[in-house]
C-alpha cells in the first residue's frame, strides 16, 4: 500500500505555476472540513492552535479530505516533539509549527519529524495511520519523504531571525501571520498597518532570496493580493468559522427589520 509520497505540500508548491490559495478549517467538523475539500481551493489549514481540535477530530477530518484534490496542512498548538509525534502517527504530512522565533526553535521543529538518528520523532509505526499500520513497504526509512515541515514567523523575533530560520535544513518554508506579529510590534489589531506590511514583505524577500516558498494570511482581498504581487507563493484567503459568521450575518440583516432606537425617558431624581 503506498503513501502519496510525492504529494506533500512542499511538492505541490515545486510543481506550482501559481501561487496556491487555501483557506482555514477551524470547525473541528469532519462534514465542514469536507464541504471546504471540495470547494476548488488548492489547500486547506486544519488548526488545533486556536481551534476546538483533538486529535480525535482531526483524524476524522483527515479521513473525510482524503479522496479530494487538495493538499491539507494541520497546525499544531505548540512546537512540541510528543504533539508532533501524535500528528504524524495520524498520517498528518504536512504541518504548520506556530510560533518559531529562532533557528534553535526551527531545528526543534524538524527533530521533531525525523527518526533518529536525524532527528527524535517516537517509533509506533506498526501501531499507527501515518504507516498504515506497517502496510507501507519501507515507512520507517523513508517516513521524511512523506512529510513538509513550515514554520510560522509571526514576531519580532523571528522576522529579525527570518534570513537564518529559512536555512535550517528540513525547513521547506516559511508562513508569516500577520496578526501575532501586529501584537509583537505593539499594534495589536492592526494587521494592516504599514510598519506590519512591512515586516511581510521583509520575510517574502528573505524566502525568495534563499530559495525558499513563502505564505501568508491575508482575508482582505486588496491585501492579499498585495502580497501576491509581493511574491508570496501561496496564502490563506477565508476561514470556515468567518464565513459562516458573516453569512449568518447577512441573512440575519436582510430579513431580520431593525428595531427602532427607542431614546431614553428622563425621570426625575428620587431623593
Amino acid at each position: 500500500m503506498p503513501l502519496p509520497v510525492d504529494d506533500t505540500f512542499r511538492d505541490a508548491l515545486a510543481a506550482a505555476n501559481r501561487p496556491l490559495a487555501g483557506m482555514w478549517v477551524c470547525s473541528g467538523n469532519p462534514l465542514v472540513a469536507e464541504i471546504c475539500a471540495g470547494s476548488g481551493l488548492d489547500w486547506l489549514l486544519v488548526d488545533a492552535e486556536h481551534s476546538p481540535n483533538g486529535l480525535e477530530s482531526i483524524l476524522a477530518q483527515l479521513q473525510a479530505i482524503n479522496g479530494y484534490p487538495v493538499q491539507v496542512m494541520v497546525r499544531p498548538p505548540v512546537n512540541d516533539t510528543v504533539v508532533i509525534k501524535q500528528y504524524l502517527d495520524l498520517g498528518v504530512q504536512n504541518l504548520l509549527i506556530p510560533m518559531v522565533n529562532s533557528v534553535t526553535e526551527a531545528e526543534a521543529a524538524v527533530a521533531a519529524t525525523r527518526y533518529p538518528p536525524q532527528g527524535v520523532r517516537g517509533v509506533g509505526s506498526a501501531l499507527a495511520r501515518a504507516a498504515r499500520w506497517n502496510r507501507v513497504p519501507d515507512y520507517l526509512p523513508r517516513a521524511s519523504e512523506t512529510i513538509s515541515v513550515t514554520v510560522q514567523i509571526e514576531s519580532t523575533a523571528a522576522v529579525d531571525s527570518v534570513a537564518d530560520i529559512l536555512k535550517v535544513d528540513g525547513v521547506d518554508a516559511i508562513f508569516v501571520g500577520p496578526s501575532d506579529l501586529a501584537a509583537s510590534m505593539g499594534l495589536l489589531g492592526q494587521q494592516e498597518h504599514p510598519e506590519v506590511r512591512a515586516a511581510v514583505e521583509h520575510c517574502l524577500a528573505a524566502a525568495k532570496a534563499a530559495g525558499k516558498p513563502a505564505g501568508v494570511n491575508a482575508f482582505n482581498p486588496d491585501t492579499a493580493r498585495h502580497y501576491l504581487d509581493h511574491g508570496a507563493n501561496f496564502i490563506l484567503v477565508g476561514a470556515d468559522v468567518a464565513l459562516l459568521a458573516r453569512g449568518s450575518e447577512a441573512l440575519a440583516a436582510r430579513y431580520i427589520p431593525k428595531s427602532p432606537v427607542v431614546e431614553p425617558v428622563e425621570t426625575p431624581a428620587s431623593y
